[in-house]
């Protein structure tokens, strides 16, 4: 630790002052080009020759966009779409920061910032209504600030495809280019006489209207892994037009590269087998060919599994290549055990929550690219597990922005950021606020500053809803009254349910934060739910009410057992509607699951997980997993085959199968207890900021045996199953089923009698 504090320090002096201090003035303007007229899909082309006397260690520069760039320096590409989607709060702009200075030279230097203006609302951006850049670099031996003197141009071969347009809940516009009316080099340095470019218009310093306050970009860069060869490519005839469909090696994030031969004027169409990925149309893109040889590459990203290419036979195709960008984490947490079944449904969820990640975590990456919070409290659980540390901030943004939005009336409601949305589902806005979105994030994170900002805006949604005089809730429609796909949900159970674990969530937050009168009485609130919930809602054979109709609710019971409602003496019954009801879209299908371990069945448990994604997780060509269980109109809401919600097993293998999971935050103490159910063998790596939790688990009917790792500055709590009392520890005898472990390397055997 000593040694990374003095590498910190030490990185931090040698910089001086190319990083922006918070809160420092910005100088530089807002500009746009002089014939803009903030249509939607509008590209604009800036340019800037700029000296430098001498190269600087680093020099920052902060940019800020409506609504992506792309940025050069010397003819090097630096960002690949940077910006983030509006906004931060209903009003105001993220910016970015790059150290620009690995990319500049002594003398003479051109910077080149490809703007693409949405011009439009969705599901994930809220327009600003201009189109704009500011680019700033303060750095004494830079000085480069977007003004009057920059060059710039509506690109004039950028267009929207005609035809079908995107879907409403999409901010993007199919992208059209036409290579006849392509501007030149202009990113190059050296070139002169390019057609167009004309001297900047300024718009004023941030902050202003607007864009209004900017706030600093909190989650990573994109990775850009590069333009790579598809995995295979099939040739489809036709009489005018061949297909070209490219195999890419997964689900992914891309955007497609073309080289080709052609005369002038020839139509290529580009889209995925991702389209009309959850019953809507999606992005495409389209090119028009200028004569001779030629590369192009769409960059606006779409998804699948296959990139089409449709080519006029006139055309010579020389070579077809695709980019994988994406967040910037890494797939670090690992899992195998001896059921190929359940490494194949770790590696497809694993992919399913990668492919919705990017500017927010997102439901789907075709259909809507959303932040639905019911999704978000599934995947920043899985995020835990299965990637790097930066993932955390992800959950860290889509937490401030969930509370950055909130009206004054203090309902809050997601996705948001949103131009067109601000429904509240009050079903996932409890369970965003509550234990399993939050406070999970606090316990995995230790990121207390976050709990702090956000705490005042949950009390204040709290505070939204009211109890009847027989101490359950009192039903709020919200904007969607909605408790899950699938048919006869209980919602008022649902929401009762949630409600609950709000207050838990609310609880541990007044307890971390110092409010202990909150905590009490929040503690006493909920032991009166309890009770009025158990004597309203219980029935002898399972929770319902009075004005539900169908069968038990499979969603409602599990959430009565992991939110702690349900005692055990409710098991039972609980136990048979678990093995005869099967109402639980995927998204609610991990709380069933979690409530079966929690019960103490983790057979059947296991054999529940497996029969109910059985076809999604063997199907033999989709890598990720789907919105419902079935695809298309056998699914749900449009049937999407890439739905983050639906990756809640992953956390069930990690947290429950394996049983790693965090006592005190941030895993500074962890527990393990495994429970392997059908399985005899499990592996598993757990990546914390301390470094990696190791586990290898492996039992039989008389023996046990636990090989784990501890990172340095950790302890563990391990609990071995109550069958295999007799316990060794480093080869001596153990006392007590709970063993406590330093950091360290430890192997644990136990026997049955």
């Amino acid at each position: 630790m000593k040694i990374s504090i003095l590498l910190l320090i030490c990185t931090v002096l040698q910089l001086g002052t190319a990083y922006p201090q918070a809160g420092d003035a910005w100088h530089a303007q807002w500009i746009t080009a002089a014939e803009n007229q903030n249509e939607s899909n509008t590209w604009l082309a800036f340019r800037k020759v700029f000296a430098v006397d001498s190269v600087p260690a680093g020099a920052v520069a902060r940019i800020a966009a409506d609504s992506k760039y792309w940025l050069w320096i010397n003819g090097r590409l630096v960002v690949f779409e940077g910006g983030l989607k509006r906004g931060p709060t209903p009003s105001d702009t993220y910016y970015d920061e790059v150290d620009i200075a690995p990319y500049l030279k002594q003398g003479e230097n051109l910077v080149a910032v490809l703007l693409w203006y949405f011009g439009k609302d969705g599901f994930s951006h809220l327009s600003s209504g201009k189109a704009a850049l500011v680019f700033e670099c303060a750095h004494e031996q830079v000085g480069l600030y977007s003004d009057g003197t920059w060059q710039a141009v509506v690109h004039p071969a950028f267009e929207t495809a005609p035809g079908t347009k995107p879907n409403y809940r999409l901010p993007e516009s199919n992208i059209r280019f036409d290579a006849r009316r392509d501007i030149g080099s202009w990113t190059q340095p050296g070139v002169t006489g390019l057609r167009g470019f004309q001297a900047a218009k300024t718009l004023g310093k941030p902050p202003v209207a607007p864009w209004n306050k900017l706030v600093k970009r909190p989650i990573p860069l994109w990775k850009d892994y590069g333009l790579k060869d598809y995995a295979a490519i099939e040739k489809i005839s036709g009489d005018t037009h061949d297909t070209l469909v490219c195999k890419l090696p997964y689900n992914a994030q891309v955007t497609p590269w073309l080289q080709i031969n052609a005369s002038a004027g020839q139509q290529i169409e580009v889209f995925t087998d991702h389209y009309m990925g959850g019953g809507t149309p999606n992005v495409r893109a389209e090119y028009i060919t200028k004569a001779g040889s030629q590369a192009y590459e769409s960059i606006g990203w779409m998804n699948g599994h296959h990139v089409y290419y449709v080519v006029p036979k006139q055309v010579e195709v020389v070579r077809l290549l695709y980019r994988e960008t994406g967040f910037n984490t890494a797939f670090a947490g690992r899992f195998s055990c001896n059921d190929p079944f359940f490494n194949r449904l770790w590696e497809k969820a694993v992919r399913t929550l990668y492919v919705t990640m990017r500017d927010t975590y997102m439901d789907c990456p075709d259909r809507e690219r959303a932040q639905w919070w019911g999704d978000v409290v599934i995947e920043s659980g899985e995020a835990f597990y299965a990637l790097d540390s930066p993932a955390a901030s992800l959950t860290r943004k889509g937490i401030l922005e969930l509370i950055n939005w909130q009206r004054p009336d203090g309902v809050i409601y997601s996705p948001v950021p949103a131009g067109n949305w601000d429904k509240e589902l009050p079903g996932q806005m409890l369970a965003s606020i509550g234990y399993y979105g939050f406070w999970n994030y606090y316990l995995n994170s230790g990121d207390k500053e976050t709990i702090a900002e956000v705490f005042p805006g949950v009390r204040k949604y709290l505070e939204v809803w009211q109890l009847l005089p027989n101490g359950t809730l009192a039903e709020r429609q919200g904007g969607w009254y909605w408790g899950d796909w699938g048919t006869q949900p209980d919602k008022h159970l649902l929401v009762n349910a949630w409600y609950y674990l709000a207050l838990k969530g609310y609880r541990h937050m007044a307890e971390l934060l110092g409010e202990q009168a909150v905590a009490a009485a929040t503690q006493e609130k909920m032991a009166q739910f309890s009770e009025a919930f158990n004597r309203q809602f219980w029935d002898g054979k399972g929770y319902r009410t009075a004005a539900y109709e169908g069968t038990y609710d499979d969603r409602a019971q599990a959430l009565a057992v992991v939110s702690g409602l349900a005692d055990t003496s409710k098991y039972p019954a609980l136990k048979h509607i678990f093995e005869t009801v099967f109402l639980a879209s995927p998204y609610m299908e991990k709380y069933v699951v979690e409530a079966l371990f929690h019960m103490g069945h983790e057979q059947y448990a296991m054999q529940r997980l497996q029969s109910r994604f059985a076809e999604m997780v063997n199907h033999p060509s989709i890598t990720t997993l789907w919105e419902g269980w079935g695809i298309g109109e056998a699914g749900y809401g449009g049937g999407s085959t890439n739905h983050a919600w639906s990756g809640g097993g992953l956390t069930i293998l990690a947290q429950y199968v394996a049983g790693i999971s965090p006592v005190e935050p941030a895993f500074r103490k962890f527990r393990v207890a495994p429970r392997l159910g059908p399985l005899n063998h499990v592996d598993i790596v757990v990546p914390t900021g301390y470094g990696e939790i190791k586990a290898a688990v492996t039992q039989a009917s008389k023996t046990f045996s636990l090989q784990l790792t501890v990172p340095a500055g950790t302890s563990a709590e391990v609990h071995v199953p109550a069958v295999y009392r007799i316990v060794r520890a480093n080869g001596k005898k153990a006392a007590g089923p709970v063993l406590h472990l330093p950091p360290g390397t430890h192997r644990l055997e136990g026997t049955a009698p």
